[in-house]
């Protein structure tokens, strides 16, 4: 069906944007070119929605909210699951003109974004980028029956915003506004997964795996996992954590699981090694799918938005009998295996989130006034398979011994297996959780700033993000937003990013790129 463009995540070719006829992610071209036209079609009706907000209802919201999803950096791979979203598309848009009696607005055609000036196509791939991130926030909220107004309405705001001619100046306050609303609705997935799961404790989890059968379950989605504890309880199936999946064992409900065993494997971008003749399925629920090695393609399983051609999908009822009966006919490991992470550690330690570090903010802030800690460094957010990411590693184990390395996402896979010590009780690697835990980490910052009586850029605070997808895009307007400044980010700056809206980017919040961990550490803290 002829060349791809695509440069919405971090691996892009040349770090410019993949063309031809397949994205570094194995996005093939003929799949780029239908999720474009899916975008193109939800531009359109996100238009008509503008036009007539009346006919909106919560179909339409959900219809914006999945096809954002399935286009995201590894999720969808199903040429025909997409083309079926952009049919759904097409259907609401007809219901829409039917019912408001307007005109059915034609589909907006991706090559006019493409096409367009550098720094409007930059400013405007922000927002849609940022949308794709956002609505995937959103999709996991709504799953545990949480929805925000401003979110849904946002949604359809923003990518008409895509179609039309707006200026620069017009643009970038937008671009902020997608983190603002990203803000509320990282604030409300929080609350969805705290209300269905509890608040999340300090919780220590092996990466042993013991004889039996087991499944491993990847992705974010806490539901779905929630679902299959449920199904695999008294089979004699065990059910192990991967990648950003993890932080589920610090979360109350999910301890009285026995069956949750622990966790295996690293980040998601080892999952073609870690997954090689695994004697067990796995299960995908989000993004992070890579198309899988034929050593253990007949073992994938996945569900909702997540798909991949000849892979087994499972449903809307949310059955995994036909995955259960797999792992017992795989049997698993005939005895326990240990595993570790990529710097030898076979445990690790997640469940740090706001509430349980604001429940010792007295400890943590009577360690900061006696000098005990000097400074804290937020370390997280995508992990990657680009060359230089091994800069988060070696950044961590030369900040200074009286630092607190917060973290969160999959990045921390990168270290969380070191054991640095403690300061004060306190252990000086905190995970806080998943990419939209960042919520978190604005929480105990906010919570800091007010109790040394100064201002978040104040506090003796740095953060040094990686990114990969769409979801970090819209964490990074978030944080921007909020007005919090000099980030350090890497491994590459975004390919979408001009040279004109950096330098917006540098001069209003000192936005930088990573060199190297002496050098950035040397300047912090000078």
């Amino acid at each position: 069906m002829g060349e791809m463009f695509c440069f919405q995540c971090e691996q892009t070719a040349g770090c410019t944007g993949c063309t031809g006829h397949a994205g570094a992610c194995g996005k093939e071209a003929e799949t780029a070119l239908l999720q474009d036209e899916l975008t193109g079609a939800l531009i359109a009706l996100a238009e008509m929605v503008q036009q007539k907000p009346s006919v909106r209802t919560e179909a339409t919201d959900d219809l914006a909210m999945e096809s954002l999803f399935a286009t995201l950096t590894n999720v969808d791979f199903d040429d025909a699951e997409i083309n079926r979203l952009t049919e759904r598309v097409h259907a609401e848009k007809a219901r829409m003109a039917g019912e408001a009696e307007i005109a059915s607005i034609p589909d907006y055609s991706m090559l006019k974004l493409w096409d367009a000036q550098e720094d409007v196509r930059s400013l405007k791939s922000l927002i849609l980028f940022g949308l794709r991130g956002m609505a995937a926030y959103a999709y996991h909220a709504a799953v545990l029956g949480q929805r925000d107004e401003s979110v849904s309405a946002f949604i359809f705001e923003g990518l008409d915003a895509v179609a039309n001619g707006k200026t620069q100046d017009e643009l970038l306050p937008l671009v902020l506004k997608v983190g603002e609303v990203n803000f509320t609705c990282m604030e409300m997935l929080d609350r969805a997964n705290t209300e269905a799961f509890g608040t999340p404790e300090p919780t220590e989890v092996t990466m042993k795996v013991e004889a039996g059968p087991f499944i491993v379950i990847t992705g974010h989605d806490l539901h779905d996992l929630k679902l299959l504890l449920d199904q695999t309880q008294g089979t004699g199936v065990n059910v192990y954590t991967h990648g950003e999946m993890l932080p589920a064992h610090a979360y109350p409900e999910f301890k009285k699981y026995e069956n949750l065993k622990g966790n295996f494997g690293t980040a998601w971008q080892n999952q073609r090694k870690e997954f090689d003749n695994l004697p067990a399925p796995i299960l995908f629920t989000t993004n992070c799918l890579m198309p899988p090695a034929s050593s253990y393609s007949d073992r994938v399983y996945t569900t909702g938005v997540v798909a991949y051609p000849e892979m087994t999908h499972i449903g809307a009822d949310k059955d995994f009998s036909r995955l259960i009966e797999h792992a017992k006919e795989l049997g698993g490991f005939s005895e326990e295996h240990t595993f570790t992470g990529i710097n030898g550690g076979s445990t690790l330690m997640t469940g740090f989130g706001h509430g349980a570090v604001l429940s010792v903010a007295d400890t943590v802030v009577d360690a900061v006034k006696q000098g005990a800690i000097s400074r804290f460094f937020l370390v997280g957010g995508c992990d990657g398979a680009r060359p230089g990411r091994n800069y988060y590693t070696d950044f961590v184990q030369q900040a200074p011994e009286d630092s607190i390395i917060l973290t969160l996402a999959c990045g921390k896979y990168r270290f969380n297996d070191l054991d640095l010590g403690t300061i004060g009780g306190l252990p000086r690697i905190m995970d806080m959780g998943q990419c939209n835990d960042a919520y978190s980490a604005i929480r105990v910052a906010v919570a800091l700033a007010e109790a040394f009586e100064c201002g978040v850029n104040d506090l003796p605070l740095t953060l040094v993000l990686s990114w990969y997808e769409q979801k970090a895009v819209c964490i990074l307007l978030t944080l921007l937003h909020l007005g919090i400044k000099d980030i350090y980010l890497g491994p590459t700056l975004p390919a979408f990013v001009s040279p004109g809206v950096l330098d917006v980017l540098v001069e209003s919040f000192g936005i930088r790129p990573i060199s190297t961990p002496e050098e950035d550490l040397a300047a912090i803290l000078a």
